[in-house]
C-alpha cells in the first residue's frame, strides 16, 4: 500500500469529513427548515473545496495525491477564519462584512412601492446565531469553526499514524 496509494485512508477521511460537514448543514436547512445567513453559506465554500480535492486526491497517484492534500489546509484554515468572524458577528464584537447579512431595508412611499422592495427570499442576519443542542449556547457558526479545527489537527497530527493503522488493516 505505501508506493501506490497510502495516502488514500487520509483522502477518504477528508471527503468524509467534508460530507459530514455539508450533511449537518443541507439537514439543517432541508428539513430542519432553519434559514442559512449569508455567512452561512460562505463557510460551505471550504468544505466543498475540500470535498473535491480529497476526492480527487483518493484517486491520484500518492505522490501526487500527498502534495494535494496538503493543499486542503488552506480550506480548512479559511473555514476557522470564517467562523471566528461570524461568532464575532453574532457577539456583536464587530458588524458583518457583509452588505446581505443585514436587515434588509424596506423602502418606498406606497404600499406597493414597499412591497416591491422587499427581497423574494426572507434572510436571516448574520448576527442572530442558530443553536442546534439545546441548552448549549455554542451557535453553529462556533461549532462549525472547531469541527474544521478538529479536522485540520487530525490531518497534520495524526495523519502519520492513520496511515500506519489503516495501512496494518488493509495490508
Amino acid at each position: 500500500m505505501r508506493g501506490s496509494h497510502a495516502s488514500r485512508p487520509l483522502a477518504l477521511f477528508l471527503a468524509g469529513a467534508a460530507l459530514l460537514a455539508l450533511g449537518v448543514v443541507w439537514y439543517t436547512q432541508h428539513v430542519l427548515q432553519i434559514m442559512p445567513c449569508e455567512l452561512c453559506l460562505w463557510e460551505r465554500w471550504p468544505w466543498r473545496l475540500l470535498l473535491g480535492t480529497a476526492i480527487v486526491a483518493a484517486v491520484l497517484p500518492d505522490k501526487v495525491a500527498r502534495q494535494l492534500l496538503w493543499l486542503t489546509v488552506p480550506f480548512m484554515v479559511a473555514d476557522i477564519g470564517l467562523s471566528i468572524c461570524h461568532v464575532g458577528v453574532e457577539w456583536q464584537w464587530w458588524p458583518s462584512p457583509l452588505p446581505a447579512c443585514h436587515a434588509p431595508h424596506i423602502y418606498g412611499r406606497t404600499m406597493a412601492e414597499r412591497l416591491a422592495s422587499m427581497p423574494l427570499l426572507p434572510s436571516k442576519p448574520c448576527d442572530a446565531a442558530t443553536y442546534l443542542v439545546p441548552g448549549v449556547p455554542v451557535s453553529m457558526a462556533a461549532m462549525g469553526g472547531l469541527y474544521a479545527a478538529i479536522v485540520l489537527w487530525v490531518f497534520v497530527v495524526w495523519r502519520k499514524k492513520l496511515e500506519r493503522v489503516t495501512r496494518r488493516i488493509f495490508h
